[in-house]
């Protein structure tokens, strides 16, 4: 792939890398301040990092328990 046609991907490829980069921060913060959560933190850990823009996703939405 060349550099032209790389930059014509640009405009679509940094909201999904700032929304990327919310999610990832939004969730380790969120992560590091409850006490409890729905599993051991070590594992919510490696997949909100490891599993790209659909780990903080699925922590958000299952990991958190109830306060």
């Amino acid at each position: 792939m060349n550099f032209e046609a790389f930059s014509r991907f640009i405009p679509y490829l940094i909201p999904v890398i700032i929304l990327q980069l919310v999610l990832l921060v939004v969730a380790l913060l969120d992560l590091a301040r409850r006490e409890r959560t729905r599993g051991p933190k070590i594992i919510w850990l490696v997949v909100i990092i490891a599993v790209n823009l659909l780990g903080p996703i699925i922590y958000l939405l299952f990991g958190r328990e109830e306060e």
